[in-house]
């Protein structure tokens, strides 16, 4: 247990699945209330080592990505009830992975080349994370995927994201955020993973920093009230850690949101290539784990306007 004289009780890596599906058995039974430990395997449920390689990528097995812990029964939770999930402290592993893998990621035709980058970081997260000999990046620990169980009988794909929560890849999932998620299925069956070191928002390449990690999670019900969507508070401000020294921003306007978002990234990857000689892939992995795109406006039909946000920070 995380501190050591922590009361809760914990839930092991091997007590994992790999898609959503009301009819799995839950691994353990929780009141409303109740504070518990999940630890949470990487997105390539330990497939990189300190030893690994480009050439390691083609190996992943496809069927244990995104592995995530449980799931939870919450006594008492029945559909149409809201699971309120207060996120507490992450432990991290200090060792995690960035990669370019081919065929994913936003810019994936233009970047056809694996590509994998190594992290050892500060387990406390409190130092940045070394990416090269300019360039480090803050830590915030966070969820990648988070949520309960679909309604719908059968096996539901880990990789999607749904309206009962899953592989959102939200950065601010992150210690002291209250996360309101629908209850579709008796028991809620909650279940955790794909944890990481940091993200930006977007994670533009397709990978954070992966990491392993375990969750301390406290899991309250509210009767009825059931969000369409999960909708989350956050403790405080969520950017603190990368403002300090302001951003570089470049921009994509025009009528398709996705080839403006594109355009943004580019030009990102392009200006950090003349502003600080990185490599391309190696930009494209940096503005996926700390770079955010945002969208500015959607009010000048058709001419919509994503900018992509890098923090200066990162070269300080």
């Amino acid at each position: 247990m995380s501190g050591g004289a922590a009361a809760w009780r914990t839930i092991h890596s091997g007590c994992c699945h790999s898609g959503w599906d009301r009819s799995l058995a839950p691994v353990i039974h929780v009141a409303p209330g109740e504070t518990i430990e999940l630890c949470c395997r990487d997105a390539a449920d330990g497939h990189y080592t300190q030893a690994s390689t480009a050439a390691d990528i083609a190996r992943m097995d496809l069927a244990r990505v995104n592995l995530v812990t449980g799931p939870v029964f919450v006594d008492g939770a029945e559909p149409g009830d809201t699971l309120k999930v207060t996120i507490g402290e992450f432990s991290p592993s200090g060792f995690g992975w960035s990669a370019i893998i081919p065929g994913f990621g936003l810019l994936a035709d233009q970047f056809t080349a694996p590509r994998l980058h190594l992290w050892t970081y500060d387990r406390t997260a409190r130092t940045p994370a070394v990416f090269s000999d300019i360039a480090r990046v803050p830590l915030k620990p966070f969820a990648g995927t988070i949520g309960v169980a679909p309604v719908e009988p059968g096996r539901h794909d880990i990789l999607p994201p749904y309206s009962t929560g899953g592989n959102m890849d939200i950065r601010d999932l992150a210690a002291g955020t209250e996360l309101y998620l629908p209850v579709k299925v008796r028991g809620a069956l909650f279940s955790v993973g794909d944890t990481h070191a940091a993200q930006g928002d977007g994670e533009v390449c397709g990978t954070a920093i992966e990491s392993a990690m375990d969750i301390v999670v406290t899991l309250d019900l509210i009767k009825g009230g059931a969000p369409p969507f999960p909708r989350f508070s956050t403790p405080g401000p969520v950017t603190r850690h990368l403002d300090a020294a302001g951003y570089e921003v470049t921009t994509g306007i025009g009528p398709d949101l996705m080839r403006a978002a594109r355009d943004a990234v580019s030009g990102m990857i392009d200006h950090l290539g003349s502003w600080r000689g990185i490599a391309p892939e190696d930009a494209y992995m940096l503005c996926s784990v700390c770079g955010d795109l945002r969208i500015s406006e959607v009010v000048d039909a058709p001419h919509w306007v994503v900018s992509f946000y890098f923090p200066r920070i990162v070269f300080a």
